[in-house]
């Protein structure tokens, strides 16, 4: 499913591309050769991000000891740890016997989850230039199973080609604008590491509703860890939350318009279900699944009503 919204995604450039006469293994190597440039870009931020955090670790992870000092010191008995003099409360904290074995139980789940996410990642880049170089051509697709004739199969997958592509434009924009507040925000008030946060907020908004929640909540308690003065773990709290507001609650409906508006009742099912069907990545495919539900569902009378009510 990612590899074919993302094909759609490219598919008017490859038309523009066919349309001017270039042959269509040129076009194929444009679209992978932007595919790469833009892997290898998010590559250098992530890279620049970790040089960041490996260069403000020592004075970060102090601030850090001492909150953690603060907030378990009263429970140090009852989670098994001695304070001592010669040794961080972090550092106590990771030898504690429950917490090593917590540690051991979940590190085959944590790299289980870490290769399973680069095979995902792999298959969907192969079945991607499957799709560009013409192994599926969705206009038929549209055609022996939604539409009855090429005039209307036309018009029907140019529509869903242009809603799903119109959508995919404006989230990755809001979410974009979204990463560059948040490292502004971090930036202008002296938080460690705003690029990271930049990267972050920009990845966790392509889940709806729950990404802006958990970018905000984080944010704010890594403000909460590092910050001394309440006042400005107040701002910080109050920015990001208007930086979502703003791109997430006010431009993005806008620039979606009436077409994308659904049910936030709707939004709430589709999230349940496909974050219960695929996990991280069904959250993030929920929203552009349901416009396509939509999409096809409003060009024909039989279900017309359906996608009416997920408005």
């Amino acid at each position: 499913m990612f590899a074919i919204f993302i094909a759609l995604l490219f598919t008017p450039m490859m038309r523009w591309m066919k349309k001017r006469k270039w042959p269509h293994f040129v076009s194929l190597i444009a679209v992978i050769f932007i595919l790469a440039l833009t892997l290898f870009t998010v590559f250098k931020v992530v890279e620049l991000s970790g040089r960041e955090i490996q260069a403000g670790k020592g004075e970060i992870f102090q601030k850090f000891d001492d909150k953690v000092a603060d907030l378990i010191t009263p429970f140090s008995d009852m989670l098994g740890i001695q304070p001592s003099k010669d040794q961080s409360t972090i550092q106590e904290l990771l030898k504690s016997e429950k917490v090593s074995e917590a540690f051991i139980n979940n590190f085959q789940l944590t790299f289980t989850l870490a290769r399973h996410t680069l095979v995902n990642i792999l298959m969907t880049l192969f079945f991607l230039v499957l799709l560009l170089a013409g192994s599926m051509n969705f206009n038929d697709i549209v055609k022996y199973t939604l539409s009855h004739g090429k005039t209307q199969s036309v018009k029907t997958f140019v529509k869903i080609e242009r809603s799903i592509s119109e959508f995919l434009k404006v989230k990755i924009l809001v979410s974009l604008l979204t990463g560059l507040a948040f490292g502004i925000i971090a930036w202008s008030l002296d938080i460690s590491f705003p690029i990271f946060w930049g990267l972050f907020a920009f990845v966790i908004n392509f889940v709806q509703m729950v990404g802006s929640i958990i970018a905000t909540a984080i944010a704010t308690i890594f403000a909460f860890i590092e910050l001394e003065a309440p006042g400005t773990v107040l701002a910080a709290l109050l920015l990001f939350t208007g930086a979502q507001v703003l791109f997430g609650s006010i431009l993005e409906p806008i620039w979606m318009g009436k077409s994308f508006s659904i049910n936030i009742i709707v939004v709430l099912i589709m999230l349940m279900f496909w974050g219960f069907l695929w996990g991280v990545p069904g959250l993030i495919l929920a929203i552009p699944l349901t416009v396509l539900m939509k999409t096809i569902m409003s060009e024909f009378p039989g279900t017309r009503k359906i996608a009416q009510l997920m408005s």
